[in-house]
């Protein structure tokens, strides 16, 4: 992590131009992305397009330039949730985000450039979900999720030495059920069979599910850097994972499962043949993702030998009082949570898109 004090010293003395990027200018951005160390899939230009056209809400994507030439780059989404107020996100519906730059200079003058849009609009916060670089005069929270990304040996011993006893036991029966023919995978999956089996498990869990449009819009946007893997138990669809691929990771991002899969080891089989898949594919990097600390999902990827880096959240106060706190955990959604639980499926998933928006 590199603090705004050890790089505010820009490398050159040209003047840095910010402006709203457009269209036009989406291959540039992401050619910028894809070379940056710290540049992640949530900070792609098509997230924008994702979001605008699933909620409506506006993306206000900036660019700095030094001469014409990119030097950084910050996707930001000015979000109006019905039920708790405007808000700037980079990046809203997803887990990563925040402004990249060469240097320092170039990061605090997109941070700068966004705050200045931010009062012109009435937002109550901005929220860079990132912490490379610490910004200075504002908030930063590091205590509420971790993230977890496993580099990929090439052998399977390896592999499975790296992997916690139980976890390890448990895909060895996985295995051995895949070789009495009661477990496979297949990579075919499609929108509806994803859609529905993700809407049951996000109903189970007390939480309002994304629209279907939001769906579309990403296999659309992203095609080419999207899969659907779906698990099934003696020939029944059980499980289906919606996978991202950026640079050399993959990211297994949204999953949903029936009452199938329980007790026949579907994600521990799920997981482990994606990875050995990544391997034969030449991919390196197995990233899980965010979870909520101490969290059913977070014990679960911690189980695989992943390594855990602690996710830092900045925050400028505009005309809130206090940062944010939009997780399941927070007491004031506990009654919304049992609620959903108990709601019949149809009813959930004509409701859940309408909330949805209301948590990015």
């Amino acid at each position: 992590m590199t603090h705004a004090a050890e790089i505010s010293r820009p490398e050159t003395a040209a003047p840095i131009e910010i402006t709203r990027a457009t269209s036009s200018e989406a291959r540039c951005w992401d050619r910028y992305v894809e070379g940056h160390a710290e540049g992640g899939f949530f900070h792609l230009f098509g997230w924008g397009e994702v979001l605008e056209a699933a909620y409506g809400y506006e993306p206000h994507y900036l660019i700095a330039r030094r001469a014409a030439k990119t030097v950084g780059v910050v996707p930001v989404v000015d979000v109006k949730a019905p039920l708790l107020g405007r808000s700037f996100i980079s990046t809203a519906f997803t887990v990563g985000g925040g402004p990249l730059g060469d240097d320092g200079a170039v990061v605090a003058k997109l941070a700068a450039a966004v705050v200045e849009i931010g009062q012109a609009h009435g937002v109550r916060y901005i929220e860079f979900r990132s912490g490379e670089t610490i910004l200075d005069g504002w908030r930063q929270k590091n205590d509420a999720y971790a993230n977890f990304v496993m580099s990929l040996p090439a052998g399977e011993e390896d592999h499975l030495g790296l992997i916690r006893r139980r976890r390890r036991a448990e895909i060895r029966k996985a295995l051995a059920a895949e070789a009495a023919g009661q477990l496979s995978l297949r990579l075919d999956g499609d929108a509806d069979e994803f859609y529905r089996f993700y809407a049951t498990s996000l109903r189970n869990h007390g939480t309002p599910v994304f629209p279907r449009r939001f769906l579309d819009a990403l296999l659309r946007v992203f095609a080419g850097k999207t899969e659907i893997s779906v698990v099934e138990v003696n020939g029944a669809s059980a499980a289906a994972l919606f996978s991202f691929r950026f640079k050399n990771s993959y990211l297994p991002y949204y999953v949903g499962a029936s009452a199938l899969a329980r007790g026949a080891r579907a994600h521990e089989y799920h997981y482990w043949k994606l990875m050995r898949l990544c391997v034969a594919r030449g991919i390196e990097r197995f990233d899980f993702g965010r979870s909520k600390i101490d969290t059913g999902p977070y014990r679960f990827k911690k189980l695989w030998g992943a390594e855990l880096e602690p996710v830092t959240y900045q925050y400028k106060l505009i005309t809130a009082a206090e940062m944010p706190n939009i997780n399941p955990k927070n007491p004031k959604f506990e009654p919304l949570t049992r609620l959903w639980r108990r709601l019949p499926l149809p009813v959930a998933n004509a409701l859940g898109p309408l909330l949805a928006r209301n948590f990015p």
